[in-house]
């Protein structure tokens, strides 16, 4: 949808409205670049001026709590976070929200895995590691999105003595209707990366979490603004009261989005937080 039609802000006077608004915002790809793994300056500059005006900030991600390491130019802004996707929300370092994995679903990833040869990186609450790692891993994860924390040598064993909240597997979408039915608790999120995908248990998703969100903290959602670039963000954009779509995002997400802005490196957030009279 062109950034140009949107609300027919002439009449509606959305720009000059005085209401609180909490912020949903997605991290790689929306909040940090791709290209240099930080948030832009503009961004923090931005999200500083809304913060100062009343409005409030979450992270909507599908990273785990654990690998969230590359906001902490904004850190003492947020006032709450969703983390892998969904199934696990934090206010106040408090868990409010937690689904993990059904065992018998994780036993049958694992398996799929095995069966199929795939990489499997498998997320806990305080778990983040591989499952039979190729090459694939390493590229993506360390280089591509920067994620330090990430040791293909450390055992995956462990994890398991903790509920699972998400696996990333390494295959292609034409797989996914392929497992889905040995993981009936389960659900492929929309991608965010063409290589791999993110599984959660089925009631878990940005969506449903920014809702849960919001009732814990008094939020009407006709006030609250999602932005988000990938397939795993289309939950909560049609959610929000206003969806925002990165200018880097997939084509679905613009096209279900209520506002386009520009790129996570040409100014998206601010020049969206302006059009809509946040900052």
């Amino acid at each position: 949808m062109s950034s140009q039609h949107v609300f027919s802000m002439e009449n509606t006077n959305f720009a000059r409205m005085k209401q609180t608004h909490a912020l949903f915002l997605d991290i790689d790809g929306t909040l940090v670049s791709f290209n240099t793994h930080e948030i832009p300056a503009s961004t923090i500059h931005a999200l500083t001026l809304a913060k100062a005006n009343g409005h409030r900030i979450y992270i909507a991600t599908g990273r785990p709590f654990s690998i969230i390491s590359n906001v902490d130019a904004i850190k003492h802004l947020v006032d709450g976070y969703i983390t892998t996707n969904g199934a696990h929300c934090l206010i106040q370092g408090k868990t409010i929200y937690y689904l993990p994995i059904p065992d018998s679903d994780v036993q049958a990833v694992l398996q799929d895995a095995r069966a199929n040869d795939y990489s499997l990186i498998v997320v806990s609450e305080h778990y983040f590691v591989a499952f039979q790692p190729h090459e694939d891993v390493d590229r993506i994860f360390r280089h591509e999105l920067n994620i330090k924390q990430l040791n293909v040598d450390e055992p995956w064993q462990p994890a398991l003595q903790e509920p699972i909240l998400q696996f990333c597997p390494f295959f292609p979408v034409e797989h996914e209707p392929l497992i889905a039915p040995k993981i009936p608790n389960c659900v492929c999120q929309g991608r965010w990366h063409p290589e791999f995908t993110d599984i959660t248990a089925r009631q878990a998703d940005k969506g449903r979490a920014l809702e849960i969100m919001a009732r814990h903290e008094g939020i009407d959602l006709s006030h609250t603004i999602a932005f988000g670039d990938g397939g795993n963000d289309m939950s909560m954009i049609l959610k929000a009261g206003i969806g925002v779509a990165m200018g880097n995002a997939i084509a679905p997400l613009k096209q279900a989005a209520q506002y386009v802005t520009s790129s996570v490196d040409d100014n998206g957030i601010p020049n969206a937080l302006k059009h809509f009279g946040i900052i």
